[in-house]
């Protein structure tokens, strides 16, 4: 069984799509989802369900509303609806690792926080570039989501935001600066006060030659904080722009082993 958060709502068996149609129990299967392996409150899933205002019959209708996954998760070939578990006046639904993307992500990414930290770089982007394309788009981007659904989601799209930070600092610590000035550049203008993506565009257009062009990135990002948030860059960007002014030789490119 594939099944999958991180893109549209996933849940195939043999190539059937096993994701309930009806709009409630779909958004309750992804909030199971959400929140796989741990158990999930009947009161959470109700507030998640209809907010603040549930009607008088919303404990038997989130009931109906399992049964209808409990179906779906009888599959065409195998019967997993023993996977949706019943317990303490609450849910658990319990996906195997192998097959869920989240738990994919999680565990390339902690592969390739590990061997960042031993200086591994090449090993660090491969894990990263992995743990990346287990994304098929925004998170449950085809699911009504609630209340309590939304600081999730929101964390899970920081966490990639990181994971893709770090999988271009390793880039840049194995010397691949000119291939990443267009993503780069890309990143930088759809977030333009994000410090850390500029920051990076900066280092990668001076060690590609492009000291005007790294002072520029500098400039924008300035005015975009002004314009947006009415600050200045933090202390860490101007110490890397006088860096680039000086042309200074921490910035220069490592020496990369091939």
């Amino acid at each position: 069984m594939n099944s999958g958060i991180l893109g549209p709502l996933l849940l195939s068996d043999a190539g059937v799509n096993l994701v309930p149609s009806a709009p409630k129990p779909r958004q309750l299967l992804a909030f199971l989802m959400l929140h796989t392996p741990q158990m999930v409150r009947a009161s959470d899933c109700i507030t998640e369900l209809w907010g603040s205002t549930p009607p008088k019959s919303a404990m038997s209708t989130l009931q109906t509303y399992v049964l209808h996954i409990r179906q779906a998760l009888r599959g065409p070939r195998r019967d997993r609806s023993h996977l949706l578990l019943t317990r303490n006046q609450g849910y658990q639904l319990a996906l195997e690792t192998a097959d869920f993307d989240r738990f994919r992500f999680t565990e390339l990414t902690r592969l390739g926080h590990l061997a960042a930290a031993t200086g591994d770089h090449r090993t660090a982007s491969k894990m990263f570039t992995l743990a990346l394309a287990q994304w098929r788009g925004p998170a449950l981007s085809d699911v009504s989501t609630g209340p309590l659904s939304s600081p999730h989601l929101a964390e899970l799209a920081e966490t990639r935001q990181g994971v893709l930070e770090q999988r271009i600092e390793a880039d840049l610590a194995l010397g691949k600066h000119r291939e990443l000035v267009d993503e780069l550049s890309d990143l930088a203008a759809r977030h333009p006060t994000h410090e850390n993506v500029h920051a990076q565009l900066m280092v990668a257009l001076y060690r590609s030659g492009e000291r005007e062009r790294a002072g520029d990135v500098f400039h924008h990002l300035r005015r975009a904080l002004g314009d947006s948030l009415g600050i200045e860059p933090v202390p860490r960007m101007q110490r890397l722009y006088q860096a680039v002014l000086v042309g200074s030789s921490a910035l220069d490119a490592p020496a990369v082993h091939r």
